[in-house]
C-alpha cells in the first residue's frame, strides 16, 4: 500500500497528488466507493439537468459514470495539471461535453450562483488538515458562493472528527445540513477498504436563514432523517456510527471469546438509551451443535445487574449454557416502555442481524431466547442525587424466584446493585411464614406476591438478600451464646457502611437487646434507607453521618469505647483497583490495629472482602493475620465476595488451626434465639445459621 498517503498533510498536498497520479496512470482509484455504491444518494440530491461542479475530481470514474447515465452538465476541476490533461484525453472522443479544468477550488473564477450542485468525493478530507483547516474553509466558502439558492453541496467523506466539525460548523447557520451514513460500501475490487463507514454530507443553501438550525442524520441512502438539536449532538451521533461500524468490522473478522464488545441502541426520537447489546462468543474448544451459529438473549427487565448477566464471568457461563457460537445479550433500559416480547424482537431484528458471526448461512433462523418467555418487570419508584456518588435510582423488580425486590442503583455504575431488599405486601404483613423459606427458592404461584401499588409494598426485614450479610449474622455465633443472651451486657456492634440498612436492622430486630452503631458517609444513603428500605433508628440503633475511618480513629484516641463486633461493609469508588470492597485505607495495618484495640476480649472483626487481584488479596490477608490471632474465611458461591471473621482472642475454642468444635451447636442455639425474638419483631427471620457457617475455612 505504498500509494496510500502516509499523513493527512500529504493527502492534501498538490505535489503528492502530482506524483500519485503519474504513478497510477490509467487505473482509477475509488477512494470512498464507486458509482454503484453512491448512486442512490447522489441521484436523490443531484438531478441530470443540474449544472454540477465536481470539486477535486482526480482520475475517479465517478464523473464518467454520471455522464453515461445522463448527467451532461458536469464541470470537473482539479489542482493537478497531470490529471486534468489525462482525463481530457481519455474522454475527448466518447464524452466530448465532459470537461476537466485545472483550477484552484478556493478561487474558481466562476460566476456566483452559477451551479445547482457541487460534488466532492474526498477533497474536503484532503484539504482539512492544511493550514489548520483554513484552506478547506476557503474552499467551502467558494462552493457556497458559486451555488445558487436551493443548490446543494454533496460531499462524500470519511467524516474524521476535525473534518466533519469544520464543514458542519461552516454550514450550520443559514443552510440545511443532512448527513447520510452509508456503512462503508467499498467494492471487493477496491484497492483500499475502510472499517469506518462512508458518509455523504448534503448542505442545502437557503435564500434566508431559518430561525433554527436544521441538522439531520440518516441511516443509509433512504433512512428517515433524525433531527438533532445542536452541532455537538450531530457530531456525537456521527462518532457513534463510526464506532458501531468499527465494531462490526471486528465482529465480521471472526469470533473471540475474550472480547465482549457492547453497544447502546438509543431511541431515534428522544436519543435516550433503549437497549444495551453485549456480544459473547463461545470458546473455540466448545462443543456446539453445527447449526447453532447465532442467538439473541433478552435479559428480563430489572435483572441486568444479576451476576449471570451483569458480570463477564456470568455472561461467559450464560453463553456456555446456551451453546451458540455467538450470543448477543440484550438488556433493556429503565424509563423505556416495552410492549411485549414479540414487539422487542421486531424492533431488534434489523439491527442484531448485523452482529451475526462470519460464515453463518444466509437463511439461518436466529432464535430469541429469554427466561420464562416474558420481558420481566421493573418500576422506578424513586430518584435522587447524592453529593458524593451522583444520580441514583430506587426501583422494584421481579426476581427469578417470582418475588419482588427493591434495589438501590447508582447511575455511575448502573450494572451494580448497591443495596437490595425483598418486598412483601403490607396487607399481609402480620402473617407469618408457616414453612421454612430457603433463600430465594422458587415459590409456588400462590406464594409469589402480586404486583400491587408501591404503597402496598414494604420491605421484608426478616430476609437478607446478600449472602455475605447472612454470613456476618451467622458469625455472631462465634461470640458464644452466653454473650448473645446476656441482657446485662448486650451485644454491641459497630458497622461501617449503611447501604439500605438491611444488615443493622436485622441485628437490631432479632438479636436480643443488641446495640448497633452505624457510620455512613453519604447523607443521601441514609435518606434512601429511611424512605424506601424501611430502616428505623432508635435508642438501640443509631446512625452517625461521617467518615468511618475518622470515626474509628476518634473512638480509639478518646479511649473508653469497645464493641463486641466491628463490621466493614463499605465499597470503594475507585474502579481501577483490583479490590472493590473495602477501600484500601480500611485494611491498612495501622487501622486494623485500631479496630483490634476497640474490640472487647471476646470481640470479632468482620470484613466483606471483594478482591479480584490475587496478589492484593494475599497482601490484605497477611496484614489481617498479622493483627488478629485467629482468622476464618467464608467464600460466597458464584461471587467474588468472601467474609473474613477475625477473632481478637485465640483462647479456648478459638484455635487458629481448626474450626471451633462447639460452633455447630452454637449456630443452632443462635437460630433458636433469632426465631424466639420474632414476638417483638415485625416479621420472621429467614436465615439458616448452620448453612452459613458450613464452608468456613481457617486462613
Amino acid at each position: 500500500m505504498s500509494l496510500l498517503p502516509r499523513t493527512a498533510e500529504e493527502f492534501s498536498s498538490a505535489d503528492y497528488w502530482e506524483r500519485f497520479f503519474r504513478k497510477r496512470g490509467e487505473k482509477a482509484f475509488e477512494w470512498y466507493g464507486d458509482y454503484n455504491s453512491l448512486c442512490g444518494v447522489l441521484h436523490k440530491y443531484i438531478k441530470p439537468r443540474d449544472k454540477v461542479l465536481v470539486v477535486g475530481c482526480g482520475n475517479s470514474e465517478l464523473s464518467e459514470q454520471l455522464y453515461d447515465v445522463g448527467y451532461h452538465q458536469l464541470t470537473n476541476i482539479d489542482i493537478s495539471e497531470t490529471v486534468v490533461s489525462h482525463m481530457n484525453q481519455r474522454n475527448a472522443e466518447r464524452r466530448p461535453d465532459l470537461t476537466f479544468q485545472q483550477l484552484d477550488a478556493t478561487q474558481t473564477g466562476f460566476e456566483s450562483g452559477s451551479f445547482q450542485a457541487a460534488l466532492d468525493k474526498g477533497t474536503l478530507d484532503a484539504m482539512a488538515s492544511e493550514e489548520d483547516g483554513a484552506l478547506a474553509g476557503r474552499m467551502l466558502a467558494e462552493v457556497g458562493r458559486v451555488l445558487a439558492v436551493g443548490g446543494r453541496y454533496v460531499c462524500v467523506t470519511l467524516a474524521q472528527e476535525h473534518v466533519i466539525k469544520l464543514a458542519v460548523e461552516h454550514f450550520a447557520q443559514g443552510w440545511a445540513v443532512r448527513i447520510h451514513c452509508l456503512n462503508g460500501q467499498q467494492s471487493e475490487e477496491s484497492d483500499s477498504s475502510f472499517a469506518l463507514p462512508v458518509f455523504v454530507l448534503v448542505c442545502t443553501k437557503f435564500r434566508q436563514a431559518p430561525p433554527f438550525a436544521v441538522l439531520e442524520l440518516c441511516q443509509g441512502e433512504d433512512g428517515a432523517p433524525t433531527r438533532l438539536s445542536s452541532v455537538p449532538e450531530l457530531l456525537s451521533a456521527v462518532k457513534e456510527r463510526q464506532a458501531y461500524n468499527l465494531m462490526l468490522h471486528k465482529l465480521k473478522g471472526g469470533t473471540d471469546a475474550s472480547s465482549t464488545p457492547s453497544l447502546t441502541l438509543c431511541h431515534a426520537a428522544t436519543g435516550r438509551p433503549r437497549y444495551t447489546l453485549t456480544v459473547q462468543d463461545s470458546l473455540p474448544s466448545a462443543k456446539l451443535p453445527r447449526s447453532n451459529h447465532f442467538a439473541i438473549f433478552i435479559v428480563p427487565q430489572g435483572r441486568e445487574s444479576d451476576w449471570l448477566y451483569g458480570s463477564a464471568e456470568g455472561r461467559t457461563q450464560l453463553a456456555s449454557s446456551a451453546k451458540f457460537r455467538r450470543l448477543v445479550i440484550v438488556a433493556m433500559h429503565r424509563d423505556q416502555e416495552y410492549e411485549d416480547m414479540q414487539a422487542v424482537q421486531s424492533e431488534l431484528s434489523p439491527m442484531v442481524m448485523e452482529l451475526a458471526p462470519p460464515g453463518m448461512p444466509a437463511n439461518q433462523q436466529v432464535p430469541f431466547l429469554s427466561v420464562g418467555g416474558d420481558l420481566g418487570w421493573r418500576e422506578v419508584i424513586g430518584r435522587g442525587v447524592s453529593g458524593l456518588t451522583g444520580e441514583y435510582s430506587v426501583e422494584d423488580v421481579r426476581g427469578e424466584d417470582g418475588h419482588l425486590y427493591r434495589r438501590l442503583i447508582f447511575m455511575n455504575n448502573s450494572q451494580l446493585v448497591q443495596s437490595e431488599s425483598r418486598l412483601r405486601s403490607a396487607a399481609t404483613a402480620s402473617s407469618t411464614h408457616k414453612k421454612k423459606n430457603k433463600k430465594k427458592s422458587k415459590p409456588s404461584v400462590s406464594e409469589a406476591p402480586a404486583l400491587t401499588g408501591v404503597k402496598d409494598r414494604i420491605v421484608d426485614r426478616g430476609f437478607l438478600c446478600c449472602t455475605h450479610h447472612e454470613v456476618m449474622v451467622a458469625g455472631l455465633a462465634m461470640l458464644g451464646m452466653d454473650a448473645i443472651n446476656n441482657k446485662d451486657h448486650p451485644v454491641s456492634v459497630l458497622l461501617v457502611g449503611l447501604g439500605g440498612g438491611g444488615l443493622p436492622q436485622f441485628v437490631h430486630d432479632f438479636v436480643p437487646c443488641s446495640r448497633v452503631e452505624v457510620v455512613e458517609l453519604d447523607p443521601a444513603v441514609l435518606e434512601v434507607a429511611q424512605t424506601w428500605f424501611g430502616f428505623q433508628s432508635d435508642e438501640r440503633l443509631k446512625v452517625i453521618l461521617g467518615d468511618g475511618l475518622e470515626h474509628i480513629k476518634t473512638l480509639e484516641s478518646e479511649g473508653g469505647h469497645s464493641f463486641d463486633v466491628i463490621m466493614f461493609d463499605v465499597d470503594s469508588k475507585d474502579t481501577t483497583l483490583g479490590m472493590s470492597c473495602p477501600p484500601p485505607a480500611f485494611v491498612e495495618t495501622s487501622l486494623l490495629k485500631k479496630v483490634y484495640s476497640l474490640l472487647t476480649p471476646r470481640g470479632l472483626f468482620m470484613l466483606n472482602l471483594v478482591c479480584r487481584d490475587s496478589a492484593l488479596r494475599k497482601s490484605v490477608l497477611e496484614r489481617v493475620q498479622a493483627v488478629f490471632p485467629c482468622v476464618f474465611s467464608r467464600g460466597i458461591e458464584g461471587e467474588v465476595n468472601e467474609v473474613l471473621l477475625c477473632c481478637r482472642s485465640a483462647g479456648e475454642g478459638h484455635k487458629a488451626q481448626a474450626i471451633p468444635q462447639t460452633l455447630q451447636q452454637t449456630a443452632k442455639d443462635l437460630q433458636k434465639t433469632l426465631r424466639a425474638s420474632t414476638q417483638n419483631a415485625p416479621c420472621v427471620p429467614q436465615i439458616d445459621i448452620t448453612a452459613m457457617l458450613n464452608d468456613l475455612k481457617v486462613i
